[in-house]
This record gives C-alpha cells, structure tokens and sequence, in this order.
C-alpha cells in the first residue's frame, strides 16, 4: 500500500509540473526546439556495431585507381560528419489478422459395485440406506469457449527528411539523424529519423530510402492542442495502469 501512495504521490507531481506547463502555454504556439548540434544533446551516445575486416588496396603503377574509390569523379554525396542527405519516406504499411476459436466437451462418469464377495449388501452399514450398490457415482460436466479476435491496421507516412551524418564507421558506413518540425497553427509536427547507411546506397541526387537505413528509428508525431485533445487525461491513464478489472 505504501509503494502504491508512493507511486500516485509522485505521478502527482509530475501532472503538477505538466500542468503548470500547459498553463503557461495557454494563447501560444507551442514552442520548437533550437537546432543544436546532435552529437551535444542530453543522452547522445555514438554507435557501435560489428565491423568487417578491412581489406588493403594497395596502389598500382602508373595508374591513378585503387579499389578503395567508389568512382573517377568526385559526386556531391554526403560521406563525411557533418554532410547532409535526404530521406525519402514512403511508408504504405497494412497488416489484417483474424482468429476464431470454438471449443466444446462434454463429460459423462458413471461408477457402480454390483457385486464384490457378496458384501454389497453390508454397504448400508457404514453408507446411507438410499445407497444403490450398482449407482454409486454419475456425474456429468459440459464446458464451452467461443473467441474471436480482428486486427486491421493502417498506416502511411510519405515525406522527405533531411539528415545529418554525425558519425562515419571504420568500415565507412555513415550513422545519420534528422528532426524537422513543422508548426501549423497551434499544432506542432515533429518527424524523427535516426540509422546507418552505406554510402553505396545513397543516390546520385544524394537521396537515399528509408528502407535502405540499418537500425532505423522513425518517429513521427506531435505536440500542440489537437494532439492534447486525442490523448486521454492523466487520471484516466493512472487508472488503465493500476485498476486491476
């Protein structure tokens, strides 16, 4: 019980603090964040993945290649920290599952003594006089369970991002993120996107897709008053988490 007071003690507060913000905001476009550098912020931490080994080129005479270059001429790709390229966002996703299931039995036991070395018939003795020998237990039990379950889901997202490489992998992949907000009105759109490409992967016009992005992290979402409207209050959450019915 202490730990639930405690739990709803500190939920409190933080509504409080929420509200307080909310407050503040009353009348005013919510407020966009300041562009920083990525690899400065709160909780950044550079990724680490499992490198291939490394294979030598060594130079030829009189020749000006090596394995090593991806072309004769140079190209306006991003490849080093700090390039930027555009990700082209074309998520048309759809996903239906349905499940039926149905299930009955039915029991029926039936257990008697007519006979046994002829002391059948002592059996009123230690059992009630009503006692049939040849009936001493029927029992019968029937169960049934019907379920049924539907899922259809939905989503598309179609825009464009555009990310900043801020870490290049010893094997020269390039990790990338990329926030862009957009305000309308009084409703502020953010679009997230964080990954690793291939510089091979990233076209000529310096686009790439998303779905050429290893490990990606995309978010989009918002902040702002229709967004607070379609989000149930912080009592109602409270309760869907700790009301056990």
């Amino acid at each position: 019980m202490k730990r639930i007071v405690l739990i709803m003690m500190t939920v409190s507060s933080l509504t409080a603090c929420n509200t307080v913000d909310r407050l503040n905001e009353v009348g005013m476009a919510p407020k966009q964040s300041a562009i920083i550098d990525p690899t400065m912020s709160a909780g950044y931490q550079p990724v680490s993945m499992p490198m291939p080994t490394k294979t030598e080129f060594p130079q030829q005479a009189n020749s000006l290649w090596t394995g090593e270059k991806q072309g004769f001429f140079k190209d306006q790709r991003a490849k080093t920290i700090g390039d930027i390229m555009t990700v082209v966002i074309d998520i048309d996703d759809k996903g239906k599952m349905e499940n039926t299931s149905d299930r009955s039995r039915t029991t029926a036991e039936t257990a008697g003594i007519p006979n046994l070395l002829g002391l059948e018939g002592s059996l009123n003795r230690i059992l009630p006089e009503s006692v049939d020998p040849a009936n001493l237990v029927n029992g019968n039990s029937t169960s049934s369970y019907k379920g049924e379950g539907t899922t259809d889901r939905k989503e598309k997202i179609k825009m464009k991002l555009a990310a900043t490489v801020t870490q290049v992998l010893p094997n020269g992949n390039m990790v990338i993120k990329g926030i862009q907000e957009v305000r309308v009105n009084y409703e502020n759109r953010v679009l997230q996107l964080a990954g690793v490409v291939r510089p091979q992967d990233v076209n000529i016009d310096n686009t790439i897709s998303y779905d050429q992005i290893a490990e990606a992290r995309i978010s989009y979402g918002g902040k702002g008053q229709i967004t607070d409207v379609q989000q149930p209050r912080n009592g109602a959450q409270l309760l869907d988490i700790l009301f056990p019915f």
